[in-house]
């Protein structure tokens, strides 16, 4: 047949397009699939690392910086499983221990002393034993100031653990544990995959109430709301136990006495090794015996896993793999604690200002640079498929 004649003003038409319209732009992440999803240790470690920040400080804009990069990385890279809707609950959590701290600071009185008093309330007296606590009395604005910045550490660590647990597979992250921790990994697990299940549940009855027309809010409300979740989740643990028990969970292989003795003393002995070398760099005194006692605790606490691994009747199916992704966020966590412990040895007052006299707190550059290299998941890691892009035809 002859070839049809193509328009001369035209020479594009009849060609296929040049380019797929919905192709991601060369600089952005790429979408995640089974292969090159990253592991959930690298998601652990990077949280970890941010929070190991955040406990070194009480700067309430490095902490302030620290819950955005965490909120950030999480907005961009939380998928639309069960245990990604956990983090508004760890935000909610948090909020509320920020809250009690300055409760706390208003209604018993800080060790803090003060000049700028805000109010007085009415003080109660208490008894002789009862000495140095006070219910009432005098709030000064140092007082309430210092609860502040403590409770955004605690607050600020509490949404990086939550950060870990939106991101991080749990059925993935139980894969990648060692043998000798398989039993007490399932139990975490559920424990964490647990929680967010009770979430959804609570917000699934909540809706179905309001659409019927009943309360869902005050006593009555959480009354009927109540014995519906403990049913679903008592029957949710049924189920559980059963797979678990078809599965042949719990059963062990046959190991030497010498080989159990042998695992348990060097278990043992490498937590305490662990327990005091971290003593040891953690004071002045124990600074030369520290790290090597360390490192020893830490290589008979792996040896003893690796024995009691050995009793685990049970093999890895596709194990993760870390790529270069993978130890990019992991480092990325990493170099976050690393360079503001770093930083607190060389300026103190700069990551803990004072409160007396009242002085307003300054950002410093380097630590605020060094936090900032928490983002990097966010160019990096690959980003979960959305519904809309799944459901698109190829």
């Amino acid at each position: 047949m002859p070839a049809r004649n193509r328009p001369a003003g035209n020479p594009t038409v009849g060609k296929p397009p040049s380019g797929n319209p919905r192709r991601r732009p060369p600089l952005s992440p790429p979408q995640a699939t089974r292969s090159n999803a990253l592991p959930p240790g690298a998601w652990w470690l990077w949280a970890l690392g941010l929070g190991t920040a955040a406990s070194r400080t009480t700067n309430p804009l490095l902490l302030a910086l620290l819950i955005a990069v965490a909120g950030y990385v999480v907005a961009t890279h939380r998928s639309e499983s069960p245990w990604s809707r956990s983090y508004t609950a760890f935000v909610k959590l948090a909020l509320a221990v920020l809250a009690i701290r300055l409760a706390f600071a208003v209604f018993l009185g800080s060790p803090i002393p003060g000049t700028h008093t805000l109010v007085t309330l009415p003080e109660l007296s208490l008894p002789d034993w009862a000495q140095g606590i006070r219910i009432g009395g005098r709030v000064t604005a140092e007082g309430l100031l210092f609860a502040l910045y403590d409770g955004l550490k605690l607050a600020a660590l509490l949404i990086c653990v939550g950060a870990a647990n939106a991101l991080a597979n749990p059925a993935r992250l139980l894969k990648s544990l060692p043998g000798a921790l398989y039993e007490a990994g399932v139990a975490v697990v559920v424990a964490l995959t647990f929680a967010p299940n009770l979430i959804a549940d609570v917000q699934r009855l909540r809706a179905a109430r309001r659409l019927r027309g009943r309360p869902d809010h005050g006593i009555r409300g959480l009354l009927q709301v109540g014995l519906p979740v403990l049913e679903g989740a008592l029957e949710r643990s049924v189920a559980l136990a059963a797979a678990m028990d078809a599965r042949g969970y719990g059963r062990t292989a046959e190991v030497a006495p010498a080989v159990r003795r042998s695992t348990a003393v060097l278990t043992l002995g490498g937590l305490v090794g662990v327990c005091a070398g971290t003593y040891g760099l953690l004071t002045a005194e124990g600074g030369t015996y520290g790290l090597p006692v360390l490192l020893a605790g830490l290589g008979a606490a792996l040896a003893g896993l690796w024995l009691g691994g050995r009793r685990s009747l049970r093999t890895r199916y596709r194990p993760d793999v870390w790529g270069v992704r993978a130890w990019l966020v992991a480092g990325s966590g990493a170099g976050v604690a690393a360079l503001l412990i770093l930083y607190a040895a060389y300026d103190s007052a700069a990551l803990h200002p004072g409160v007396v006299p009242l002085t307003s707190p300054t950002l410093p550059l380097w630590p605020a640079a060094a936090i900032l290299l928490g983002l990097t998941p966010s160019f990096i890691a690959p980003t979960p498929p959305t519904s809309s892009a799944a459901k698109e035809p190829s």
